[in-house]
């Protein structure tokens, strides 16, 4: 199973994305925002077994402290091969599509809110087996 961290600042999505990937069988892990999330994954990657790297990084897009099309391109540049997926429900203020954006910076899928558990793990499947 994948090592997964999921990065939104919504507690609810969060805590309902970790839900689904750890009664799937991953090992899955989260952050509130970009920041967050890069301490994270680089602490993971500082302190865990070369064979255990973070597979799959699940990103929201709008969130305070670094949104994640910036964390997107920092993933990107930390480990180019990384599969990510990028989530987004348009934006608090007004519904922008910036999904297509996320895929043009990296993102291998984009899913947007509300999505069912299903549809998540069906887009990480393909992510992961692709």
């Amino acid at each position: 199973m994948a090592s997964v961290l999921i990065i939104d600042d919504d507690d609810v999505a969060r805590a309902v994305l970790l839900r689904t990937l750890t009664m799937a069988g991953h090992e899955a892990v989260g952050a509130r925002d970009g920041v967050e999330g890069m301490a994270r994954f680089r602490d993971h990657s500082a302190h865990s077994p070369p064979d255990r790297p973070i597979d799959l990084v699940i990103t929201d897009i709008f969130m305070p402290n670094q949104e994640g099309l910036a964390t997107i391109m920092e993933l990107r540049r930390a480990s180019p091969s990384l599969k990510i997926i990028a989530i987004s429900g348009g934006g608090a203020r007004a519904s922008l599509d910036v999904l297509p954006v996320a895929e043009a910076l990296g993102a291998h899928r984009t899913l947007r809110k509300p999505f069912t558990p299903a549809e998540v793990m069906e887009t990480v499947r393909a992510v992961l087996e692709g």
